[in-house]
């Protein structure tokens, strides 16, 4: 096989996906008009991810995150002094 024609089968599905998402947004956006997207924490994860945000909702800010207010993974009484 040609270089070329290597490249051009190892772009192809990048380019399917990324016009297949296209098409997508296009849909959502003549149905639901326009969208602000942000931030968003999930407090039972722990985790965050982009995705579109109301209008009244604000985003989550990194910078305003304090770790010592979330307990995430410990579920019992125990302290990491008391495991040792």
């Amino acid at each position: 096989m040609h270089a070329g024609l290597i490249a051009i089968i190892m772009l192809l599905p990048f380019a399917l996906l990324f016009l297949y998402s296209g098409i997508h947004e296009y849909q959502r956006y003549k149905s639901e008009g326009r969208a602000r997207y942000g931030l968003v924490y999930d407090e039972e994860s722990g985790t965050t991810h982009v995705t579109a945000i109301a209008e009244d909702a604000e985003g989550y800010d990194p910078d305003e995150f304090d770790p010592g207010d979330h307990n995430g993974r410990e579920t019992s009484d125990e302290t990491a002094d008391d495991r040792a």
